[in-house]
């Protein structure tokens, strides 16, 4: 039997570790940007220049015919000028191409499937790092970065049997990679682990599973089954003031007004980008931390039926933001999926009774057994119970699936069980 983990780790920085780990960040994030530009682009034609016949870039067996998704040819375009334009190591340099080529390859069966999407950005201050950038000890670790390497001592908690302490203090537990990642002033390594244990009993290779479900809205963008709410607010209110704009200047029908509602068009179109990409990167962060193997969306198919609140801004923005979850969570083992939502607002999450007068705006209370919470929180744990049902319809072999809640689990009868933190 095989058990994956992510280990997530705070890290005790020496002195003047900070601005060069930042500046490596940084580089590392250029690096991707760029291949992620140049592999979205991939057949845009080359200008002519001396006499040369214009030339368009390769497609290999993976492309679409326009972009770009095989790392091979990604990295013999870029690499050598990345190279120059970065401090970085070449593995580094790699990683960053690589990072970018498997995001658009995300983007490219999105597209394939008929789906609306941009191309991928990297915003958050990230760095993936293999056995050749990073070595792994069970007390620290040491990082390439653009300055040489620098060690770095981890903080653990005490309790041995509490993570990441519980997987790091495992010498079974191998280290893979990592995601070193800054966030509210201090650095973490996200880091991958393995271990393989024999098993005579053919049903232990069932792995056990926790997801993380996560409800959408109009006042709350998005609230995952753990308690944690992503408010609409500052969403909202740009949504509102850029609306102003485009009526005020489409009353005066000029040319100059027209030009001007294209320019709103594209402001209001990165502010959002920028926030949503935030938003995905902490849904991530909390779907690690707590060890889910899942985030569990709903079916965004008939998203404006099931909210009819929702502007065609809140539809865009839930889907560009289940799009953004779903290529960046890959690269932390973490799959994004979609479940039927009929009844996830009106549900009791807690004895399953199902009727319209359970909830009152945002207020739930059922009618049945009395309990009583946010209406986004109670519809976040039923998606995540939602998959539940699907997974034990599948026949899928007798592994365990709960849901994620703050302090424990919930299981597909809706019984909880108190946990540590990510055990």
């Amino acid at each position: 039997m095989e058990y994956r983990r992510t280990a997530v780790i705070k890290l005790d920085t020496p002195k003047g570790a900070n601005p060069i780990l930042h500046e490596t960040v940084e580089q590392f994030k250029h690096c991707a940007n760029t291949a992620s530009e140049w592999c979205w682009h991939g057949r845009r034609q080359i200008p002519v220049e001396s006499g040369c016949q214009p030339e368009t870039r390769g497609v290999s067996s993976d492309d679409d015919g326009y972009h770009v998704t095989s790392k091979a040819k990604a990295e013999q375009a870029l690499y050598d000028q990345l190279r120059n334009e970065t401090n970085l190591t070449a593995n580094l340099i790699q990683k960053g191409i690589r990072r970018a080529v498997e995001a658009v390859k995300s983007g490219v069966e999105r597209l394939k499937r008929g789906e609306r999407t941009s191309r991928p950005y990297f915003s958050a201050d990230s760095a993936v790092y293999d056995k050749r950038s990073a070595t792994f000890h069970r007390d620290h670790v040491s990082l390439s970065t653009v300055d040489g390497r620098i060690e770095c001592d981890y903080i653990l908690p005490d309790d041995s049997e509490k993570p990441p302490t519980k997987y790091v203090s495992d010498e079974d537990f191998e280290f893979r990679m990592a995601h070193l990642q800054y966030r509210d002033g201090d650095w973490y390594l996200h880091a991958s682990m393995r271990k393989v244990e024999e098993s005579d009993d053919p049903e232990s290779d069932s792995k056990h599973r926790t997801v993380l479900g996560v409800d959408l809205g109009v006042n709350n963008l998005a609230v995952a089954s753990t308690g944690r709410f992503w408010s609409a607010d500052e969403f909202n209110h740009w949504r509102r003031e850029y609306e102003k704009r485009r009526g005020s200047l489409q009353q005066c029908g000029s040319r100059h007004a027209h030009e001007n509602i294209e320019s709103v068009g594209h402001k209001e179109t990165g502010r959002f980008e920028i926030y949503l990409h935030s938003v995905a990167n902490e849904l991530i962060e909390e779907a690690v931390e707590y060890d889910c193997s899942h985030i569990v969306f709903e079916d965004l198919t008939h998203i404006r039926e099931n909210i009819p609140k929702a502007t065609w801004q809140h539809v865009w923005a839930f889907r560009r933001l289940y799009e953004y979850v779903e290529y960046k969570a890959e690269e932390y083992g973490v799959e994004a999926v979609q479940v039927d939502p009929r009844n996830t607002s009106k549900r009791c999450s807690t004895c399953g009774f199902t009727h319209s007068d359970n909830r009152s705006g945002e207020a739930f209370c059922c009618q049945k057994c009395g309990y009583e919470n946010h209406a986004d929180y109670n519809a976040s744990k039923n998606i995540g119970l939602q998959y539940l049902r699907r997974r034990q319809n599948a026949d899928d072999g007798g592994a365990s699936v709960d849901v994620r809640l703050n302090r424990g689990t919930l299981n597909v009868n809706g019984e909880y069980s108190s946990t540590a933190l990510g055990s």
